[in-house]
């Protein structure tokens, strides 16, 4: 069996688990155009730090909605599920099959179960909410647990920008946003018409893995790419200023603690962050296939692509390229 261009990739996991490369590998054999999934690799302020795909990736296969956007300009699921609409139909035409990837589980629930139309949040609870966050962010979660328990269990409690919008669309609409999401619209791709798998990557496979990637992230230019931020517009309150180890990096550049520690710390969010990508496909993508981290191909042959043959693809920049 081939691939049907009809029938497009799905490809989640957690950082660093080499999705990219297996993106890639994937769009060597079939025509396939490479799709962002992922809410930071969006914006073009982090090429470093997000983990961006290397130009040499770039040039292999067509690759979309990666840098696309400024730093000031916002950014939403909803506005991403309108983008890949226009994209998936630009892949029809040219006879493309669509790979979409990244580790963003809110944008692939919202692709594949559909979107929840929320009023807009008024400017007024919208500086209650900022001024929460700025003098105790924790209250978000305390308050979310005791009015809205429902979504509570399901979002993740230690993400200050979830837990504020969850606040917010309660105190705004008195609907719980796991209500809303219930309530959501016909999904863009059900998981039944997609090839939708899950990349599983345990904590002792993962970790050394997310380490090293920071460690070249830093040999790569990480701090300049900081610098570079704080000069033009970083603001720790920006959904773009929200990538891994930029907080860590800005505190050494600022001097307020040296490199190692900041490095430390990086690596110890990156982690953590990883734990809570592999709870929310737990608890939200339970029904998706999973294959191990490391796989090629064949391992996807067991999660329903059978019979594809693997093009020739050179191993050296395999290695190199498969670190999302």
């Amino acid at each position: 069996m081939e691939f049907d261009i009809n029938r497009p990739v799905l490809l989640a996991g957690p950082t660093g688990s080499g999705k990219s490369a297996l993106a890639l590998e994937i769009a060597a054999t079939a025509n396939g155009c490479v799709i962002n999934a992922d809410a930071l690799q969006v914006y073009d302020c982090w090429r470093i730090l997000t983990a961006r795909p290397h130009p040499e990736a770039l040039a292999r296969c067509p690759h979309r909605l990666y840098g696309h956007i400024g730093i000031n300009e916002p950014y939403s699921v909803g506005r991403w599920l309108r983008e890949v609409t226009d994209i998936l139909a630009e892949c029809r035409t040219r006879r493309q099959l669509p790979i979409i990837t990244g580790g963003s589980g809110l944008y692939f629930t919202a692709l594949t179960d559909g979107l929840a139309e929320i009023p807009p949040i008024p400017a007024g609870i919208r500086r209650e909410g900022n001024r929460i966050r700025d003098e105790s962010p924790e209250r978000f979660a305390d308050e979310l647990r005791a009015a809205d328990p429902g979504t509570a269990a399901v979002i993740d409690l230690a993400n200050p920008a979830r837990t504020q919008r969850a606040w917010e669309v309660l105190a705004a609409t008195g609907i719980g946003l796991r209500q809303w999401h219930q309530s959501a619209t016909r999904p863009l791709l059900p998981v039944a018409g997609t090839l939708a798998v899950v990349i599983d990557a345990p904590p002792a496979w993962l970790n050394p893995r997310i380490d090293r990637r920071f460690d070249d992230m830093i040999r790569a230019g990480a701090v300049d790419e900081c610098r570079a931020v704080l000069a033009s517009g970083y603001d720790p309150a920006k959904p773009s200023c929200q990538a891994l180890g930029v907080r860590e990096l800005v505190a050494f550049i600022r001097g307020q603690q040296s490199l190692m520690e900041c490095v430390e710390q990086a690596k110890t969010r990156t982690r953590q962050y990883a734990r809570r990508q592999r709870n929310w496909y737990r608890r939200r993508m339970s029904d998706w296939p999973r294959i191990p981290a490391g796989s090629g191909l064949t391992d996807l042959a067991e999660a329903g692509l059978s019979n594809v043959q693997p093009a020739h693809f050179d191993v050296d920049d395999y290695e190199r390229l498969k670190r999302d």
